[in-house]
């Protein structure tokens, strides 16, 4: 064979061999960034305390990488949220640019930030809970946590949903000034669309119901599908109410309460606690087949109904509807339940009673909206409660009923 041949034989070669996979998945200015590293020779090294993350080269390249790249990365599901440090990542040239390790694991690590909004009941699930679902279930607990940003309230509250996503200690990175080895890792989170899952999106295949039915088996909550309402039964259905203590408070409360019963549901106020646990309250919200509140981190708590359950959101006035569609409307029917929304006409809002009717957040909704969402917020989150109008609502709670018999 003459040179020339031979040299067309590996320019070939090398035209058809596939494109070496960045180690990193940066998808653009919005979406969540995520590393999938390979553990190269001797592992991937974190180094906590300086944010960084050492990749070296695998042996199938023959120990060294001619081009080593560098990214760094957010590890949090909002890619530009302040107050979070950034984890550089860096692929080494050859083995032995590697350090050497203090701390050697058996299993993967998953670094991710556990700040950022959390704090927010709904921001706390958004943003970080189904994130990390996404990127830790598909290691059936064989995982270690290593969290910048740590929240110790956050990691309290639910622990035994960490618990159940990873069987070993929570590193603080932060504080961690030691090398850990560990034989792969992933680096960040990616949240598919708000509060919710997306089967067609990295990683594939997961879905809302497969992660409320995760969370049934983490708290042990025994209803998996509604009560179904039969002619001639005489149990009753049972109705939530969530309540807010804040801005958005229903202020005719026992008002709905006896409009509810007399339609024929038995009525619980849900109160759901702060600084606890969440599995309490999370029986409370299983054991009802029809949650029902005005628009607010409260109705995060739908995540623990039965599959089939209603759920109603009340959206308050002042043109809330595609906020309400997209924090809760979505996910709920992502979830499997029969979803209802109920928006507030103008006499309905304790503005009017505030502000008066001229003003311009009572009388043009949609001036409001183009002066921006610090308005929105301050206006139509921050300074309204809501009186339903009983006759407008009842029939909203008939059709509840009617889709429990369905």
């Amino acid at each position: 064979m003459h040179a020339d041949e031979a040299s067309k034989i590996v320019t070939t070669a090398e035209e058809s061999a596939p494109a070496k996979k960045p180690a990193c998945d940066i998808q653009g200015p919005w979406a969540s960034d995520v590393c999938d590293l390979a553990g190269g020779s001797g592992g991937v090294r974190i180094h906590g305390s300086t944010h960084t993350v050492l990749v070296p080269p695998t042996i199938e390249s023959g120990g060294s990488n001619p081009n080593p790249q560098e990214w760094r990365v957010l590890p949090y599901s909002r890619k530009h949220m302040s107050g979070i440090k950034e984890i550089t990542v860096r692929e080494l040239p050859t083995a032995a640019d590697a350090p050497r390790c203090a701390v050697t694991s058996q299993v993967p690590a998953l670094v991710f930030a556990m700040g950022g909004l959390t704090g927010n009941y709904w921001h706390d699930f958004s943003d970080v809970m189904i994130p990390l679902y996404l990127q830790a279930s598909r290691f059936d607990g064989e995982v270690q946590l290593v969290v910048t940003n740590i929240q110790p309230w956050y990691a309290g509250k639910y622990r035994h949903i960490i618990a159940r996503l990873s069987r070993y200690d929570v590193v603080d990175m932060d504080k961690d000034d030691q090398v850990r080895c560990f034989p792969s890792a992933v680096v960040g989170i990616r949240m598919h669309k708000e509060f919710s899952i997306d089967p067609t999106k990295e990683p594939t295949g997961h879905s809302m119901p497969e992660f409320t039915k995760f969370l049934r088996n983490v708290f042990a909550l025994p209803r998996a599908a509604p009560m179904r309402v039969t002619a001639g039964s005489d149990k009753k259905p049972r109705m939530m109410i969530i309540s807010r203590r804040h801005p958005r408070k229903l202020v005719n409360v026992a008002e709905v309460v006896a409009l509810a019963k007399r339609i024929g549901f038995e009525v619980v106020i849900g109160d759901p606690p702060f600084n606890v646990d969440v599995g309490d309250f999370a029986r409370e919200v299983n054991a009802a087949d029809v949650l029902m509140g005005v628009h607010g981190a409260g109705l995060t708590n739908s995540l623990f109904l039965p599959t089939g359950a209603v759920f109603i959101q009340v959206n308050p006035f002042g043109k809330m509807e595609h906020i309400g569609e997209v924090d809760f409307g979505t996910p709920a029917v992502d979830m499997g339940l029969k979803y209802m929304a109920y928006s507030c006409g103008m006499e309905e809002s304790t503005l009017v009673d505030t502000l008066g009717r001229d003003h311009p957040a009572v009388k043009d909704p949609e001036s409001i909206h183009r002066s921006g969402w610090s308005k929105v917020a301050e206006y139509y989150l921050g300074k309204q409660d809501v009186k339903l109008d009983l006759q407008r609502f009842e029939p909203v709670l008939l059709k509840a009923m009617a889709m429990l018999r369905e």
